[in-house]
C-alpha cells in the first residue's frame, strides 16, 4: 500500500489537474459509470462536530474508495485543524487496497474544483469580481478554482471573524505574487454581494448570509458550505431570482441541502424547479448560462465520486513520480 501525505500530494497535483478530473467524473456520473451511495453522517453534539463516511466506485477506471472526513470546529482552540480526513483507495479488479492518503488538501481542492466547473459553465464569461463569504478551510480552494476559469481582477472577503479574512488575504497574495488584482476585506456580506459577479458561500451558517435582492443581474453563486439539512446560506429571494438552480447531485441535495430543504419544508420552493445536475450541463444534456443578465445558483453538498476520482489520479501520478512510502500491513 502506498501512503501519501499532504506534502506528497501538493508536489504532484495542481488545481488545474483537479478541475480536469472533476469535470470528467461529473460526465461519467451522468453516463452511468459511477456508483455512489448516499454518504453517512454521524453528528457529535457534545463537540458540535460531524463525521462523514463517503464511498464510491468508478466503473470506467476500476477503482473504489472511501473517504472519512471529520469536521470539528472546536479543534482550533486546541491548535488542531478543524478538518481531518483520509481516503482509502482500492483497485476494484481484485479488491486490493493500494493507497491511503491524507484527504484534507484533496477535499479542499475537489470542492473548489466542483465550484470551478460550475463557474466555467454558469458564470458570465467576462466576470471579474468575486465575493467570498466565509474565509475558513474551504475558501482557498474555491478562489483558486474560480481563478482558473475566470480572469478575476477583484476579490472581496467577508468573514464573521475579521481575522480569518485577513489570513485568507495574505494566503492568496502569497499563492500568486504575479496576480495584479485587488483584495478587499469588507464589513458586511451584503456590501460584498452588491459588488460581485461571482459569490462563494463557504460557511456553516444556519441562517442566510445576505439578502438576495442585493444580487447583481448576471451574478453566479456557488453555495458549498451548508452541508446538513438545518444549515442555510442563501435565502428564498436568491432561489426565486435564480433562473437556473443547479446541484452537484439531486439525491445528495434531497438528503442534505438545507438551502433547498428549508424552503421546501415551508412550501416556498420545490425540487421541480431544479434546472439540472452539474453533470448534465457538462455532458451537454442541459443548458448552462443562456444570457448575460440571468442569475444562476450552484448548490453543492459534496459527493464521494469526486474523492475517488482525485484519489485515483493522485495515486497514478505518485506511482509515475516515485512519490510516497510503500508499506505492508
Amino acid at each position: 500500500m502506498l501512503v501519501l501525505t499532504r506534502e506528497d500530494i501538493s508536489r504532484i497535483y495542481t488545481m488545474k489537474d483537479c478541475l480536469q478530473d472533476v469535470e470528467k467524473v461529473f460526465r461519467d456520473h451522468i453516463e452511468g459509470r459511477v456508483v455512489t451511495p448516499v454518504r453517512t453522517a454521524i453528528d457529535h453534539p457534545k463537540y458540535g462536530a460531524t463525521s462523514l463516511y463517503m464511498p464510491s466506485y468508478l466503473e470506467a477506471d476500476d477503482y473504489v474508495a472511501v473517504k472519512v472526513i471529520s469536521i470539528f470546529p472546536e479543534n482550533h482552540a486546541h491548535g488542531i485543524k478543524a478538518l481531518q480526513s483520509v481516503i482509502l483507495l482500492s483497485e476494484a479488479k481484485t479488491g486490493q487496497h493500494v493507497a491511503m492518503m491524507d484527504a484534507s488538501l484533496l477535499t479542499v481542492m475537489r470542492t473548489g474544483a466542483s465550484s470551478g466547473v460550475a463557474t466555467k459553465y454558469l458564470a458570465k464569461e467576462d466576470a471579474t469580481s468575486c465575493a467570498v463569504l466565509g474565509c475558513g478551510a474551504q475558501a482557498l480552494g474555491q478562489v483558486q478554482a474560480v481563478m482558473e476559469v475566470r480572469a478575476l481582477t477583484e476579490i472581496l472577503l467577508y468573514n464573521r471573524t475579521k481575522g480569518k479574512a485577513e489570513e485568507l488575504k495574505e494566503t492568496l497574495l502569497a499563492h500568486d505574487p504575479n496576480w495584479n488584482g485587488t483584495i478587499k476585506i469588507v464589513e458586511d456580506a451584503n456590501e460584498a454581494v452588491t459588488q460581485a459577479d461571482i459569490i462563494i458561500c463557504s460557511t456553516k451558517a444556519t441562517a442566510p448570509l445576505f439578502d438576495g435582492d442585493n444580487l447583481r443581474p448576471g451574478a453566479h453563486i456557488n453555495a458549498i458550505g451548508a452541508f446538513l439539512p438545518h444549515m442555510q446560506e442563501v435565502d428564498l429571494t436568491t432561489l426565486t431570482r435564480s433562473s437556473k438552480v443547479v446541484v452537484d447531485t439531486e439525491e445528495g441535495c434531497l438528503h442534505e441541502a438545507g438551502d433547498l430543504l428549508i424552503p421546501v419544508s415551508r412550501g416556498e420552493w420545490s425540487f421541480d424547479q431544479l434546472h439540472a445536475e452539474l453533470g448534465e450541463i457538462v455532458a451537454g444534456k442541459k443548458a448552462g448560462r443562456d444570457h448575460a443578465d440571468e442569475i444562476t445558483l450552484y448548490k453543492s453538498v459534496g459527493i464521494a465520486y469526486l474523492d475517488t476520482a482525485v484519489a485515483k489520479s493522485v495515486y497514478e501520478r505518485a506511482l509515475a513520480a516515485g512519490v510516497g512510502v510503500s508499506i505492508n500491513l
